[in-house]
Formats: structure tokens, C-alpha cells, sequence
């Protein structure tokens, strides 16, 4: 198959679009960031990468913590709001009608309405060119209660998540496997035969 070359850009994808919360129970805003993901599991450990015009940074940089909560198909016009205007001349919060809750190990509020939110304190903020990326602590992670089963799994995919891949918004579609499934060994399907026939195995009279 052939290819088109283009010089280097910025189309990984599809990709979380999340919203950050950030501030405290004085001052907070909200803002939609695309840029971010998971840096290690031990420490569990993200980033997330703001351009320093925005109205977020300066408070981001000064409180050093924040909370990505993830997005659902529901959230989808919300989600756009946050990343197109600023929380320098509209309340967000109150536009998009997110309500915010504490966090349990933060002073930087969370939403709501998100299914999962992760407490993140800044533990580094490194000048990327565009943009400036913090990475950050995931200290506590706040789970809607609908999605854990009573074993105590995790089911995200209930979720209806929001997807962003190049300039638009997707619903997560159909599972098509699990982590692993692709080592897993296939299961030999056992022979099922006629109870007479199966009578007559064990007496030796099969030919």
C-alpha cells in the first residue's frame, strides 16, 4: 500500500478529551485538554500539556495540582465549550450546567457529572515548545459507584466515553477484545456423542 509522506504533525489519535479542573473552593475554572496520558503505573504517574496563554495556566501553575475528569458521549457539547472559550469572562461550570464536588486528597474541585476523575499533584513542569507539560502524582481516583460490580471490578466501558480524533468527537465503539486476548490459547471443543453410541464406547463395542 502506498503512502503519502507529510512533514511531522501532531495526529496521534484518537486521543481522551478530558476536562481539567483546577483552582481551589475560591478561585477554579475549567478546561478542556487533549494532550495527556499515562506516564508510569508505579508511581501511578500522567501529565498534561497547556499552552501558557491560556487563562488556566497561570492558576495551574500556582496551585501545582489539578483533576482530569474523563467525558462521556452525554458530555460532548460541554467538552467543546471548555476548550473554545475562556474562564476569564464566562463561568463555565454554570454554561455547560457541570456541578463541581470536592476531592478527597485536593483542594482543586472536581466534576461531577465525570465517571472517573484522577487527583493529580504537579510534581514537574517542563517548557515542550507550544506548550508546557505538567506532570503530575495520580493521588486518589473518584469512580462513579454504577460502574464497579460487586467484586469490585472496574467497568469503564460502561461508560460511554468520549473519543477526539483529529479535530472531531467519537463515541468509544463495540469492545473487539481484552488485554492479552491475543495469547490466550484456544480451547480444544470436546466431542459430544450419542448417549447409545457413548454406552457402547464403554462396553468396547465401538468399531
Amino acid at each position: 500500500m502506498s503512502k503519502v509522506v507529510w512533514k511531522g504533525g501532531a495526529l496521534l489519535g484518537p486521543l481522551p478529551p478530558v476536562l481539567v479542573t483546577v483552582g481551589d473552593e475560591k478561585v477554579n475554572n475549567v478546561l478542556t485538554v487533549a494532550w495527556t496520558g499515562m506516564i508510569s503505573t508505579i508511581p501511578p504517574r500522567t501529565y498534561i500539556s497547556v499552552r501558557k496563554n491560556r487563562h488556566s495556566y497561570n492558576i495551574l501553575n500556582e496551585k501545582r495540582e489539578f483533576v482530569i475528569n474523563l467525558t462521556t458521549a452525554d458530555m460532548v457539547f460541554g467538552t467543546d465549550y471548555c476548550g473554545i472559550f475562556t474562564g476569564a469572562k464566562v463561568n463555565k461550570f454554570e454554561k455547560c450546567n457541570y456541578h463541581l464536588a470536592p476531592s478527597s486528597s485536593l483542594l482543586c474541585p472536581l466534576i461531577e457529572e465525570s465517571p472517573l476523575s484522577l487527583e493529580c499533584k504537579v510534581i514537574d513542569v517542563i517548557p515542550s515548545g507550544s506548550h508546557d507539560m505538567f506532570i503530575a502524582d495520580i493521588v486518589a481516583t473518584d469512580i462513579n459507584e454504577e460502574l464497579i460490580d460487586k467484586a469490585g471490578k472496574l467497568h469503564l466501558d460502561r461508560a460511554n466515553l468520549l473519543a477526539f480524533s483529529h479535530g472531531e468527537y467519537f463515541a468509544l465503539g463495540k469492545k473487539l477484545g481484552a488485554f492479552g486476548f491475543s495469547s490466550k490459547k484456544k480451547k480444544k471443543k470436546k466431542k459430544h456423542y450419542p448417549k447409545k453410541e457413548a454406552e457402547d464406547g464403554k462396553n468396547g463395542r465401538n468399531s
